[in-house]
């Protein structure tokens, strides 16, 4: 097991002048000490014990439930189930000491504690002859008032010793013959409150008990009931009605479902996935007094009409006048080999994947926030140990967020969605600035990265070109060998464009030509993705930029557009 004394000793020297640094320790020492990675110092536990009271009861609450399964050892266990019930609890209810520890920590705890340890089935035997030793003072409702009085022991009563000159005993006298009395009746059995067999009681309560163990299971009764919810009769299937409506196309009669959920409906208001209502087919027929057939209706609630439906209609004319009277039509549940509502377009790949991204976006962001928070101490001070392995999650996590950016981004190639801009890029600048990010992976492969000073300009959306640029290099380094140098010399062709070439890492020699996309990553590729999604997201990013990427036999080349107006000239040479 590995231990983390040098922690907890940084911790006990730490300053405790502030309310944020106490309750950092607080959390820090029960963490080491709960899970058995430092030892249970005694001065830990002091310094536990004179802080608590300064630290929130919410924190002293989390920091409880935290260690609930870990095996706390016993002298912690102590300090924790003498705080609050709400503290003390998970700890009682999973710890496991010795007979000796339980017997030690019994007398100390109040009747609330006592009430969670009689709960448990796991406990000894001679550690719950203690417990119930406890039954008479567990019994007694206490005052949870700040200002209660205390509770005074009753004293027991002397009683008066005997004198040295008795009083005289009076003679009793003569009772006159009263008549029989009846024989008393025998003494009624007390019925038990509570049932041996009832499951929610349980066999353990036949015979004495006290009323934590009562109130314990009420609790549980209710919280079974909670949980259980009451069956609900199921609705009436109607699988038609009638209907008739007014010159407008409101329905007015209804007759075989519950007139409250359809009466009011118009022919003429096109209903929607939320929204309660007819589809265009009646509407259109209502407005030429035609009749209509398999009309869809969308009943919204959770009445004997809710649901889906399909309607037809026939319209009705005054015989006297001639006059349009609304319509007379029946409905009816549609068939298994029908659909009533509209079917929704399939979700494609492209929008899966693009969903996927957002949702994974969130978490990673918000763990890479909270590892800066805990580097940088913003919640307190930080023990050495905890703060690197926050600073690897830390790197871990922009890892993981730079994956996830690229997924994006050939999610959104792949479905016409980028958002490109005309700017005017300067490559001498932009590759400076990659360059600079790039050292440590540089340091790390032990390759060597050399750019050509220039001045070419191109043209195409910025924050695309840099991610371009950036991505391709780090590619090309990742896969270079120790001592390796990677050159990248750039200059204008004579179609108007900027040719960028890059040294061919020895690496991709096995792999010719364009069959480079699909090498396969070794085990010595850093790489979250692949290499070879790498350069097929650098060759479909450069065609959305309105260029090119292409491998030769030595070098890898890519064509971006020049800003108007600029001279060709040749490609730098070495």
């Amino acid at each position: 097991m590995v231990h983390f004394d040098d922690s907890l000793e940084t911790v006990l020297a730490s300053d405790l002048s502030g309310e944020g640094a106490r309750a950092s320790a607080w959390r820090q020492l029960v963490d080491l000490i709960g899970r058995g990675r430092a030892s249970p110092n005694p001065r830990a536990i002091a310094m536990l014990e004179r802080i608590r009271d300064s630290v929130p009861r919410t924190i002293r609450m989390a920091s409880a439930r935290d260690i609930e399964h870990a095996g706390p050892p016993a002298s912690l266990v102590a300090l924790l189930a003498t705080d609050t019930i709400e503290v003390a609890l998970p700890v009682l209810r999973s710890a496991e000491l010795s007979v000796a520890d339980w017997t030690a920590l019994i007398p100390t705890l109040g009747p609330a504690a006592r009430g969670v340890l009689r709960n448990r089935r796991d406990l000894p035997v001679a550690v719950r002859l203690a417990i119930d030793s406890f039954g008479p003072v567990d019994l007694v409702l206490g005052d949870d008032r700040a200002d209660a009085e205390p509770v005074v022991e009753p004293q027991p009563v002397a009683l008066p010793e005997p004198t040295a000159d008795p009083q005289p005993v009076i003679e009793p006298q003569p009772v006159a013959k009263a008549e029989p009395v009846a024989p008393p009746k025998p003494p009624v059995e007390p019925q038990p409150l509570i049932d041996a067999t009832d499951p929610i009681a349980g066999p353990d309560l036949a015979g004495p008990f006290s009323i934590v163990d009562v109130m314990a299971r009420i609790v549980a009764f209710e919280r079974i009931q909670d949980a259980v919810p009451a069956p609900r009769a199921p609705l009436p299937r109607h699988d038609q009605f009638r209907f008739e409506t007014d010159a407008t196309g409101m329905l007015r009669f209804v007759d075989g479902v519950s007139r409250a959920a359809v009466v009011g409906l118009s022919l003429a208001l096109e209903g929607g996935p939320t929204i309660a209502g007819f589809d265009g087919v009646a509407a259109g027929a209502l407005r030429r007094r035609t009749p209509f057939r398999d009309a869809r209706l969308r009943v919204l609630g959770d009445s004997d009409a809710g649901g889906e439906w399909r309607v037809s209609g026939v319209p009705v004319f005054d015989p006297a006048s001639g006059r349009f009277t609304g319509y007379r039509g029946t409905a009816r549940r549609p068939r298994g080999d029908e659909r009533a509502e509209r079917a929704a377009p399939p979700a494609t790949g492209v929008a899966q994947l693009r969903q996927l991204v957002h949702e994974l976006r969130t978490p990673a962001g918000a763990i890479a926030g909270f590892a800066e928070m805990i580097e940088a101490q913003l919640l307190g001070p930080v023990s050495p140990v905890y703060r690197a392995r926050a600073a690897a999650i830390l790197d871990h996590s922009r890892e993981l967020v730079a994956v996830i950016d690229d997924l994006d981004l050939a999610a959104r190639i792949d479905g016409d969605a980028l958002d490109l801009r005309a700017d005017r890029v300067a490559l001498g600048p932009l590759f400076q600035t990659i360059v600079a990010d790039l050292t440590t992976l540089c340091e790390l492969r032990g390759a060597v990265l050399e750019i050509e000073p220039t001045d070419v300009t191109v043209s195409g959306d910025r924050r695309a070109i840099e991610r371009l640029l950036a991505r391709l290099l780090a590619t090309l380094v990742s896969a270079s060998a120790t001592g390796e140098a990677l050159y990248v010399r750039m200059g204008m062709e004579g179609d108007g464009n900027v040719a960028i070439v890059f040294d061919r890492p020895a690496a991709f020699a096995a792999w010719p030509g364009d069959s480079v996309f699909d090498v396969d990553d070794s085990e010595e590729d850093a790489s979250l993705l692949g290499t070879g999604f790498a350069l097929r997201l650098a060759r479909n990013l450069a065609n959305e930029l309105g260029g090119a990427l292409l491998f030769g036999s030595a070098t890898l080349t890519l064509r971006l557009p020049a800003v108007q107006g600029m001279e060709a000239g040749q490609v730098g040479r070495r």
